[in-house]
């Protein structure tokens, strides 16, 4: 595999409950803070949470509008998360940041950037795979209004070349889904960043609460494997206004070893020297889509979304 000669230093800065009532100008401190010590450890890239400059808000029942007002963010960088920017551009490091957007149009979106080391913006996404429900659901202990509050995302799952890495990134949801890093590892990408917020408990069937961190940690590893590339995943995490949301923020090779991984649920940053030559081998190999891939037999994945009847016919 690789000799870590030319090593790229990853960080992972975890986040800890942020409270309804906490200010995008406290929050952003928290988040200096990290990058501070993202520095201090060599890092070049950080990545931060989904949605890191507030509290979960889709657990709520709101309108839209109430939610616009104190939630979303008109422009970015903001006043408020200005300061982020200038101390990315002052350390030389870049970052993915995630948020909800208010587009000038009126659109809404859960959306994360990625900044280069002077902290230009080079790249969006918006998140596709939104989870949860729309409508109000009387007796459960929180709501989960993804649904409600975003529109599902236009831009698609890109990647970009940026500090000499080719980086895709994705929300939460969207790590559970193999199409995902699939899109993503067809465009020669060699990490993928991710911010999560990931409620312990499932309020939509009964479900053992150790499964919630099993199936995430799963859902990382297996498509880093599948893709031959590094995938690092940021949590917002611990009891959030009394709602608890799981950590196990992690930087996951492409071998589908667990590299680093948080050991709390607060305010954490974890970090590695990652080789990227790791992947090489298996993108040459056991993943060269150009050898192996028979996409003439995979027509099913784009024309059907839901599951319909079986096509199997006896043998003649």
């Amino acid at each position: 595999m690789g000799d870590l000669s030319n090593p790229f230093g990853l960080a992972v800065a975890q986040l800890g409950p942020i409270s309804i009532d906490d200010s995008r100008t406290a929050v952003v401190k928290r988040l200096t803070a990290l990058m501070i010590e993202a520095h201090s450890r060599g890092s070049k890239f950080v990545v931060f949470p989904e949605l890191a400059l507030t509290t979960f808000f889709p657990r709520y029942w709101m309108t839209e509008e109430e939610a616009v007002e104190r939630f979303f963010e008109r422009s970015m960088p903001s006043i408020e998360t200005r300061r982020l920017f200038e101390l990315g551009a002052e350390l030389k490091i870049g970052f993915y940041l995630g948020y909800a957007e208010l587009t000038p149009d009126g659109r809404r979106f859960n959306t994360s950037i990625l900044t280069d080391e002077n902290a230009k913006i080079v790249g969006r996404y918006r998140k596709i795979h939104l989870p949860g429900h729309a409508h109000h659901i009387p007796k459960v202990p929180f709501q989960h209004l993804e649904k409600k509050f975003f529109e599902v995302g236009n831009e698609g799952f890109n990647v970009w070349d940026t500090q000499g890495v080719r980086i895709g990134m994705c929300i939460c949801n969207d790590r559970r889904w193999a199409e995902t890093y699939r899109v993503m590892a067809l465009q020669s990408a060699e990490l993928v960043v991710l911010g999560y917020n990931t409620p312990s408990t499932n309020i939509h069937w009964k479900e053992p609460s150790h499964l919630r961190m099993f199936h995430h940690l799963l859902s990382l590893q297996s498509n880093a494997y599948q893709n031959g590339l590094w995938v690092a995943a940021a949590a917002k995490c611990g009891y959030e206004d009394g709602f608890h949301m799981i950590g196990g923020s992690a930087i996951v090779s492409p071998t589908g070893e667990i590299v680093a991984q948080a050991q709390g649920e607060g305010d954490e940053l974890i970090f590695a020297n990652i080789d990227l030559a790791i992947g090489v081998p298996l993108r040459e190999n056991m993943f060269n889509f150009a050898k192996h891939r028979r996409t003439e037999h995979y027509g099913l994945i784009i024309e059907r979304t839901g599951a319909g009847e079986p096509l199997g016919k006896a043998p003649v």
